[in-house]
Order: structure tokens, then sequence, then C-alpha cells
């Protein structure tokens, strides 16, 4: 299973099914379920700003760094009507499914869950 870092509040928002495309400069070949991995910074003013902007209540404090959720990725497309589109590229996300935390250390780009963190996970 690949794991996705993203920063909060987006990997909130994708973990609870409110965020249905992930927008990112690359493409992706990958199609299938996709670990959501909060990024260890605190969300920024203006990433919070932008969120409740979209009408989404938020909670009071993210959680950072580790695991939050699980999505599967089912296309990636360079349009989208949806309203969390703002491309140049959008991962198409569905079956999104808030996960219980799991401290978890990340990279960039898309890599590979080790068997460890998939037990932790109950996966």
């Amino acid at each position: 299973m690949k794991i996705l870092v993203v920063r909060q509040p987006w990997a909130w928002l994708i973990a609870h099914g409110y965020k249905d495309i992930e927008n990112r400069s690359w493409r992706t070949h990958y199609r299938g379920p996709l670990l959501i991995q909060a990024a260890a910074c605190e969300p920024s003013d203006e990433a919070l700003a932008a969120a409740r902007r979209r009408r989404v209540k938020l909670p009071a404090q993210f959680d950072t760094g580790g695991i939050v959720g699980m999505v599967k990725v089912v296309d990636c497309v360079e349009a989208s009507r949806s309203k969390w589109f703002e491309g140049p590229l959008g991962w198409v996300l569905s079956d999104a499914c808030p996960l219980p935390f799991v401290f978890h250390k990340g990279r960039l780009g898309l890599f590979e869950a080790d068997k460890r963190l998939l037990r932790r996970l109950g996966l």
C-alpha cells in the first residue's frame, strides 16, 4: 500500500471525505488504496482560512506527523468540477476513511508502507 504526505488541514479534509481531489504538480499512474499521512508541520493560517472559505467545520487541533486516514485513488485528471480542484493535476479520491492516528516518519512523493506500519494500523 502506498502513502502520501499531505499538509494539514488538507489531510484531515481528505481523510474525512470532504476533499475529493488532491492537487499535485505531478501525475500518478497509481490506482488503489492510499494512506494519508499528515505532514509534521502545523497548518498555516492561510491554509486554515482557505479551508474555512469552503464552509467546512474544522477541528480545533490537528494530528501531525503520522497516518490519519485512507482513501482510494481512482484517477488523475487535468480538469475537474470539484470545488477542491486547483490543478495543475488532480488525484481523484474516493472511499475516504479516517484512521486512528499512528506516528510515522514521512518522505516526499508517493512511497510504500512497510509491513510493520500496516500491522500497527490493522491492515
